[in-house]
């Protein structure tokens, strides 16, 4: 089975997760799309380079949603999404390279 490319999925997960919640006006359906990406990447991380890697990856997933709130605020809201999106995406190729 070909291995899962994890930098689209948690960069998916973060840009749909948004989109589903902004379009659905229903704030727990972009929860949902967010949680299940990060749950499918996190079980590739750990596949892929073991537990820590799958901790600290997830831990950065989290962080990057965090962090585009109050980005947001000063960029505005797509260009927050899509910028944490990229830099969690950068972050995944990076740490999971060449695993």
């Amino acid at each position: 089975m070909p291995r899962i490319p994890t930098p689209a999925i948690a960069a998916a997960g973060l840009v749909g997760g948004y989109a589903a919640a902004r379009w659905t006006k229903k704030r727990p359906v972009g929860g949902v799309v967010l949680a299940v990406a990060g749950g499918v990447a996190a079980k590739e991380w750990r596949r892929v380079g073991g537990g820590a890697t799958a901790v600290g990856l997830t831990a950065g997933y989290v962080a990057a949603f965090a962090g585009s709130h109050p980005l947001a605020k000063k960029i505005g809201a797509w260009p927050a999404v899509f910028s944490v999106a990229g830099g969690m995406a950068g972050l995944s190729w990076a740490v999971t390279r060449g695993k």
